[in-house]
């Protein structure tokens, strides 16, 4: 009697979700592929997760970053690796969302080709301008192109880039006409930006705060809904225009079909990690927003930006170079 009621216990166990996603461990280290180089607000995520979440799996995670492609060749290594929960990418807006209406033959599909773990951070886009340029606000910049139309230079780290589409998305709210200068990258085009060969640029918080806080870039306002925690005398662009908002954003991923108490299991590492002070922290730091979501609410959350970011494109014009 007492045996049956061991067995029946642990049958419960296993049937229960909490034990089917306990079952799965690691016992070799977990490959993290970033598609973009080293150093960019993406890297730097991964590698946060990925230390934070090694310890509570018990095995290394490391970063493979495999740029190129705005990150197509580093999306399609993963939507074609083994779905055994060892190669797993870091996802962005770019890779899972723009990508899809930038690229006439993209190699995967960002839909069915991938299982969605947790969305990791929102990451705001930051207005900036060089100092010499004399707008103080968002409402001045807007007058200033007004008054001078094409001569401001806006920045971006290549067409259909979020910095480009921020760009085209106030050029088109605002009715402005502004010059987009495509680089290959986002470094180069802050590099000129801080050297006044452009005046104005929207990229990624992370990416340009440091310039921000040293007066060497001059901050207009955020591209989110609401204001960052770094900057909060920095307005958003939707205080001036209601309903603005261009959020980036990144997570993790594996391949399709890869089972489901792997999934759960990694996915329940990021969600609490991403709830730890230090996590949050460290986030603040760099000006993004911890998200750490359940993979069906990231496959929710995907099946939205698509279509949002598809919209943006058009808007913006952009095509692939």
């Amino acid at each position: 009697m007492q045996r049956r009621h061991i067995l029946a216990g642990l049958a419960a166990m296993a049937a229960s979700p909490a034990f089917a996603q306990a079952q799965w461990s690691p016992d070799r280290p977990i490959r993290v592929i970033v598609p973009f180089a080293p150093g960019g607000s993406t890297d730097i995520t991964a590698r946060l997760v990925a230390e934070a979440i090694s310890p509570r799996l018990g095995q290394p995670v490391v970063i493979e970053n495999r740029p190129g492609a705005a990150g197509n060749i580093g999306s399609e290594a993963v939507a074609r690796a083994a779905p055994d929960g060892y190669t797993l990418l870091m996802a962005t807006s770019s890779t899972h969302a723009t990508n899809a209406a930038l690229y006439r033959n993209i190699p995967f599909d960002a839909q069915r080709d991938f299982a969605p773990i947790s969305q990791t951070t929102f990451i705001p886009n930051l207005l900036v301008v060089h100092p010499d340029v004399p707008a103080r606000d968002f409402a001045g910049l807007v007058a200033e192109a007004k008054a001078k139309p094409g001569v401001l230079n806006f920045g971006n780290a290549g067409s259909g880039t979020s910095q480009h589409l921020s760009a085209a998305l106030i050029a088109a709210r605002t009715g402005i006409e502004v010059t987009h200068v495509s680089y290959r990258g986002g470094t180069p085009a802050v590099t000129d930006l801080i050297g006044g060969k452009i005046q104005a640029m929207a990229a990624p918080l992370v990416e340009v705060i440091a310039h921000v806080q040293a007066g060497r870039l001059r901050a207009i306002a955020v591209t989110t809904a609401r204001r960052s925690a770094l900057l909060p005398d920095v307005p958003t662009i939707a205080e001036t225009l209601p309903g603005f908002e261009v959020a980036l954003w990144n997570g993790y991923m594996a391949p399709a079909n890869t089972p489901a108490p792997i999934v759960n299991r990694i996915a329940a590492e990021i969600r609490a990690v991403m709830r730890t002070d230090d996590m949050k922290a460290k986030l603040a730091q760099q000006g993004s927003e911890p998200v750490g979501s359940t993979p069906e609410e990231f496959r929710a959350f995907l099946a939205t930006e698509i279509p949002k970011w598809a919209e943006l494109v058009r808007i913006s014009g952009a095509k692939v170079e």
